[in-house]
């Protein structure tokens, strides 16, 4: 029995993160909708892109970054500052931290956080790739790790590996945001603003 060719869109549309069944039923009928316009079939663009993404994109040998070549941009820029690393749980930490413009160093990508429950440990993140990347001259490792349970056990870890090297070891400030009010801050959110205060 063949399947709908609708029907099979809106299921692999499901499948994305937060799209459910009538999300991906309304982006299903968007796509079809463009091809019967006269304008270009937005449905064959979005299959050439997918098959491309699909054959060329992987990942930088360097970084882990999603790139289409060995080096992603980041790690071919001799611009940037190869001594400086920000260690990341997934690839749109990094574009939330290039979109600031503040950070001219390399990357490293996790793909995720340590998660013993869900069978993530050191050797799913191959966190051992980090601890060799500051063998090869870096000066500070910034652990821009989610401030959640799993991000905070990462960095913890990451931080006791990378002790022996000698290397400067931080980790990305966190506490109230610019324009919150402290009345609608969670307890944690405060209470980590308050250890993490400096002098002014």
């Amino acid at each position: 029995m063949t399947v709908d060719p609708i029907q099979q869109l809106i299921l692999e549309l499901a499948r994305l993160p937060g799209i459910g069944e009538r999300s991906a039923a309304r982006l299903a009928y968007f796509i079809l909708k463009q091809g019967h316009g006269g304008g270009p079939p937005l449905a064959r663009d979005l299959a050439a892109a997918l098959v491309r993404v699909a054959d060329e994109v992987g990942l930088c040998s360097r970084c882990q970054n999603f790139t289409a070549g060995d080096l992603c941009g980041v790690c071919a820029d001799q611009r940037r500052d190869m001594a400086l690393l920000c260690v990341v749980q997934g690839v749109a930490d990094v574009r939330a931290i290039e979109a600031s413009g503040a950070f001219r160093g390399c990357y490293h990508v996790l793909h995720g956080a340590l998660a013993p429950l869900d069978g993530i440990g050191p050797a799913e993140l191959h966190l051992d790739s980090v601890v060799r990347r500051v063998g090869q001259g870096v000066r500070e490792v910034i652990l821009a790790t989610n401030p959640d349970v799993e991000g905070d056990a990462t960095a913890l870890y990451l931080a006791k590996l990378l002790r022996p090297t000698a290397v400067r070891i931080t980790r990305l400030a966190s506490g109230v945001p610019m324009g919150g009010e402290l009345e609608f801050l969670d307890q944690a959110t405060v209470g980590r603003a308050l250890s993490e205060r400096r002098d002014v």
